[in-house]
């Protein structure tokens, strides 16, 4: 063991105005600073990064890093999850400051992959996250499929099945649905320019049939125990008790929440604009006078005063917008802390009760679709299938019963 990891942490890696490499240092404390991390986090950030970078010094101040690069710099073997957390916030900086050198996934055909996403993304019109998604499906079947010396003209049928049959043991029946209609779309794209043999593009794909697991909706008694269990002393806890409300009264997408900004809210007119993405058009809702009060509670005493526009933020640095993963995390936390018997339920199961609870109340069931952003009312009856209860009305009798009504 060297002296060096006898020695951290030591007091002294906290200042650095003599180390060789204090400009890195004072410009990724102001970074920290400015991302709300806390001071004590600040100083144990940049005590490991002297500690990390002072070994390989002098370091120009404009010199970038790959990853590669970072996880041998910045690594210790007896405090891995410390150093880890610092090479994770030292990257975020350099991909700021731009001088974080991305890594291009391993392809020899990246013009074909880069014609096929400005297919997808001018002919097709479809979202740049699916778009990524798709180019990532190619790239690891090309790199897969064909090593050095082979052509896309030289794939096979048998090259597919065995990219396909590794993938089935990754990924569930669902995911590789997704994953191989991805490949299936990328092969009939090379074929229909003359990258790929004809034909290679037709096999299966798994199964799925329609109605085979039915979603999970929080009835509403749970739903308002859910929301009267959230402790709304806290900032965190009126930020969650203003998502998941919404979410419940509104039926909102995770993602819809993500999008929501100070500007969506019209106090004068007491309505919210809902962005959806899968229909792509914005929904104005009605603001109750209960809705208006949840959030006005959280934006004068839980949200931050930052410059952000999003309306709900992560109160943890980073600093910036909640993403749909935080929410996820924020529901399953809340959840447990509640003593509701749904453990490993999703935040959908808010948005589904919200669609249950509409039926019960005679809502018409196109309207419900409307409102869930649907734009085929088969995906509304769905969500609407698991509510047993108003099947009853039209269960005919068993036979032998007696019925007056014949």
């Amino acid at each position: 063991m060297s002296i060096r990891t006898h020695i951290f942490p030591c007091k002294r890696y906290y200042w650095y105005s003599g180390s060789p490499v204090a400009e890195w240092l004072d410009d990724f404390s102001d970074w920290l600073k400015a991302s709300n991390y806390s001071k004590l986090t600040r100083r144990r950030h940049i005590a490991v990064l002297r500690f990390s970078l002072e070994p390989h010094a002098p370091l120009p101040r404009d010199r970038c890093f790959s990853q590669a690069q970072l996880e041998q710099i910045v690594v210790n073997s007896h405090r891995p999850n410390q150093f880890s957390q610092t090479r994770y916030a030292f990257g975020l900086f350099l991909r700021e400051q731009g001088q974080f050198l991305e890594s291009p996934p391993r392809c020899e055909y990246s013009e074909l992959v880069d014609a096929y996403c400005q297919h997808l993304h001018e002919m097709c019109g479809l979202a740049s996250a699916t778009v990524r998604f798709r180019k990532s499906t190619a790239v690891r079947f090309l790199n897969a499929a064909l090593p050095v010396g082979r052509c896309p003209m030289d794939i096979t049928v048998d090259d597919v099945e065995h990219f396909v049959a590794a993938r089935a043991q990754q990924l569930t029946r669902a995911s590789l649905r997704t994953d191989t209609s991805s490949l299936r779309t990328f092969l009939r794209y090379c074929v229909d320019n003359g990258f790929a043999p004809a034909g290679i593009e037709n096999f299966d794909t798994p199964r799925l049939y329609c109605y085979e697991q039915l979603p999970r909706a929080l009835p509403w008694p749970l739903v308002e125990q859910l929301l009267d269990s959230i402790d709304r002393s806290t900032p965190t806890g009126m930020r969650d008790h203003a998502v998941f409300y919404l979410m419940a009264h509104y039926g909102l997408r995770p993602s819809e929440i993500t999008l929501l900004t100070l500007n969506s809210i019209d106090w004068c007119a007491r309505t919210i604009s809902v962005r959806q993405i899968k229909t792509r058009s914005t929904l104005v809702l009605p603001l109750t006078e209960q809705a208006a009060d949840v959030l006005q509670r959280y934006i004068r005493e839980g949200r931050p005063t930052d410059d952000e526009s999003t309306l709900f933020l992560r109160l943890r640095a980073p600093s910036g917008a909640m993403t749909r993963r935080s929410i996820a995390e924020a529901f399953r936390r809340r959840v447990t802390e509640s003593g509701i018997p749904w453990a490993g339920t999703a935040p959908y199961a808010l948005r589904h009760g919200f669609a249950v609870r509409l039926l019960d109340r005679h809502v018409n069931i196109k309207a419900i679709g409307d409102l869930l952003g649907h734009r085929s009312i088969d995906t509304t009856g769905g969500y609407l299938r698991l509510h047993t209860e108003a099947l009853r009305d039209v269960a005919l009798p068993l036979v032998g019963e007696p019925h007056d009504n014949i």
